[in-house]
């Protein structure tokens, strides 16, 4: 049964899907968070990534612009023209993908570790 559990996971993380029945959709839009599941009827109220997805997005983001933009400087040697329109048209749109995929995946594990927000202990 963990396998099946895993795989519905992992599916929900990379369809951005909700991460109880793995088929409802789990954003309004790009990026903006739907209140609940319309199939399984789960609140999203539990979720909360906070920075996290935005904080990854930047360091991938930046090892793989910088990665391939030292590879076409190196490879082809374009004008800077060229670096300005290119990677100033792909980096928002790498962005927007690897935040969608970064919070989709985070609320998946979230859910799975039944992760909350910390509490002070009561004597």
């Amino acid at each position: 049964m963990p396998a099946e559990t895993d795989a519905s996971l992992l599916r929900a993380w990379l369809l951005a899907r909700c991460p109880a029945c793995g088929r409802g959709r789990l954003f309004r839009n790009v990026l903006e968070l739907r209140e609940g599941c319309d199939k399984c009827g789960m609140s999203y109220r539990f979720i909360d990534t906070g920075d996290g997805p935005a904080v990854f997005a930047i360091f991938i983001l930046g090892f793989l612009v910088l990665g391939l933009a030292l590879y076409v400087e190196f490879t082809y040697e374009p004008p800077a023209w060229v670096h300005v329109v290119l990677w100033g048209a792909l980096t928002p749109l790498i962005a927007l993908v690897l935040l969608r995929v970064l919070k989709a995946g985070l609320i998946a594990l979230q859910y799975k570790h039944k992760a909350e927000e910390g509490r002070l202990a009561q004597d």
